[in-house]
C-alpha cells in the first residue's frame, strides 16, 4: 500500500457532485481522472472471460459498452431517454471492434426492460449511477434479476448514504438527515431538482437479495480519499497506474465512499 500522505483538507461536497472536472475553482480534476481510471479497471476485472452477450444500462457516454465490446462481448447499449439526456432521437449503427463483437444501440425504458426475453443476457452492467435515478429501484433490479440466465452476474454503481447525509448538510436539511439512520428508503434532492436515491451496504444487500440474486460483495468505488489522490497526483502525476493498482488491490472498507460498487449472481 501507499504511504497515506498529510494532504489537504477533505474537499467540499460541490466538487464531488462533478464527475467531468469542469466545475467551480474547487473542481477535482486529478481525482476525477482517477475515479474514471479505477471504475474502468474494475469493469475490466470484473467482466466474463469467454465472449457474452453484455447488456449495458449505464447511459452516459457509451464507456462501459465500449470497454466490453473491446474485450469481445456483444452488447445491448440501453438508452433511456428519461435518464440519459444525451441520449439520441434513434438508434445508431452497430459498432464492431474488429474482433467479432458489436454495441447494438436500443432506444428503451430501462426500468422494466420488457423488450427482452426471460434469461436471455449473460451480464448486465448498471453504472454511472443508474439505479440512483431509478427511484423504484426495486422494479428495476427485478427485472435485472429477469433477464439474467442462471449463472449471470450484474455489476452496479449508486450513491451512497454518505454522499446523501452530505448533500443534506450542505443544503442545511438537519431534520431531514436526523431520520436517515432508522429511513427504510433515503431519497436526496440534488440542487439542480433531481432526486438522488441513496444506499447503505446493508440495504443494498437487501435490495438485491430480495430480487433473487446472491451479493458477490459491495464496496466503496473508492477506498482513497479524494484529498490523498490529489496530493498524490499533484506531486508525481506519473503515480496515476500505482493509484489505481493501489486501489483494485485494498480490501473492501467501510461504505464512507461516495458511491458503492457492488456484484451479484442469479443463482
Amino acid at each position: 500500500m501507499l504511504p497515506v500522505p498529510a494532504g489537504p483538507p477533505e474537499p467540499t461536497i460541490a466538487s464531488l457532485r462533478d464527475p467531468s472536472g469542469d466545475g467551480a475553482g474547487d473542481s477535482l480534476e486529478r481525482y476525477w481522472t482517477f475515479y474514471w481510471a479505477v471504475a474502468d479497471a474494475q469493469l475490466t476485472r470484473w467482466l466474463p472471460r469467454a465472449p457474452s452477450r453484455v447488456m449495458d444500462l449505464s447511459g452516459g457516454d457509451g464507456r462501459c459498452a465500449g470497454l466490453a465490446a473491446g474485450a469481445g462481448h456483444s452488447v445491448l447499449e440501453v438508452r433511456d431517454p428519461l435518464l440519459d439526456r444525451a441520449a439520441p432521437d434513434g438508434g445508431a449503427p452497430a459498432s464492431g471492434n474488429g474482433r467479432g463483437a458489436a454495441t447494438v444501440p436500443v432506444l428503451g425504458d430501462s426500468g422494466t426492460l420488457d423488450f427482452l426475453d426471460d434469461a436471455s443476457v449473460d451480464a448486465v452492467v448498471a453504472e454511472n449511477r443508474v439505479l440512483s435515478r431509478h427511484l423504484a429501484t426495486e422494479a428495476t433490479v427485478g427485472e435485472i434479476a429477469r433477464v439474467l440466465r442462471p449463472g449471470g452476474r450484474v455489476l452496479l454503481c449508486v450513491d451512497s448514504l454518505t454522499l446523501g447525509m452530505a448533500l443534506l448538510a450542505e443544503r442545511n436539511y438537519w431534520a431531514h438527515l436526523s431520520d436517515v439512520p432508522s429511513a427504510e428508503v433515503v431519497l436526496v434532492p440534488w440542487p439542480d431538482g433531481t432526486i438522488t436515491r441513496c444506499f447503505g451496504t446493508e440495504q443494498l444487500r437487501e435490495l438485491l437479495g430480495g430480487a433473487g440474486l446472491e451479493v458477490e460483495w459491495v464496496r466503496p468505488r473508492t477506498v482513497l480519499s479524494p484529498s490523498t489522490v490529489e496530493h498524490v497526483l499533484g506531486r508525481s502525476p506519473r503515480a496515476l497506474d500505482r493509484l489505481v493498482r493501489t486501489e483494485l488491490n485494498a480490501p473492501p472498507g467501510d461504505e464512507s465512499g461516495i458511491h458503492l460498487l457492488a456484484s451479484a449472481v442469479r443463482p
